[in-house]
């Protein structure tokens, strides 16, 4: 349900780190319950950036999740946010869904980030929501080619539509797509994902800082 305090909803994609079922391609480094455990640090990184946020920005929160059960998520993460299972489909179905539901709930400004960025910081989804205030669209591009943040200030399910998932072509062909769509974008600082071996060497450089 919608708080009348805010126009403005987070939402948050993440999975249950349950060992086998997350991160596997980080399994061949670490093995399932060392890829595991970074999902759930990096979940939990995401989340504490969240509430600082929380404390000078009024907002919602929403964790849109996949894997475990809904008590099993909420033990994890605590009671006091929302909670929506993601659905089924691909991760452009799960996250057009995920706007589409909030749009319907009259909120103005929506962003979605996931949980793969140990850089991301409460500013950066300051930086996102205030965009919107002007733009169309906000997008949080990440070095792999994809981005961590996507935020929209109207529905267009357009633009998570033929979308090469999991490609370095995610972001060029978003904007791409934006351009053609006559959408206004704006830009955030280009941040690291961790999702393969070689990016370890990100989640390694903020959990030593």
């Amino acid at each position: 349900m919608k708080s009348q305090q805010t126009q403005e909803l987070l939402i948050v994609f993440t999975r249950y780190p349950e060992p086998g079922t997350t991160k596997t391609r980080l399994a061949k480094a670490l093995g399932y319950r060392g890829a595991a455990e970074i999902q759930k640090k990096l979940t939990e990184h995401t989340l504490a950036q969240i509430r600082q946020l929380m404390q000078f920005h009024p907002l919602d929160v929403c964790v849109s999740y996949n894997g475990g059960s809904l008590e099993e998520i909420q033990t994890w993460l605590g009671p006091d946010l929302k909670y929506q299972d993601q659905g089924s489909g691909d991760l452009g179905r799960r996250m057009e869904s995920a706007f589409a539901r909030a749009f319907t709930l009259e909120y103005e400004r929506i962003v979605l980030v996931g949980t793969d960025c140990p850089g991301l910081q409460a500013r950066h989804m300051a930086e996102a929501f205030a965009e919107l205030h002007h733009k169309d669209l906000v997008i949080g591009p990440a070095t792999d080619g994809g981005y961590y943040l996507v935020g929209l200030s109207r529905n267009e399910k357009i633009l998570f539509e033929k979308i090469p998932w999991g490609t370095d072509a995610v972001l060029a062909k978003t904007l791409k797509i934006a351009a053609q769509k006559g959408l206004s974008a704006g830009l955030l600082e280009t941040l690291s994902d961790v999702d393969r071996p070689e990016d370890l060497k990100h989640f390694n450089h903020y959990s030593d800082t």
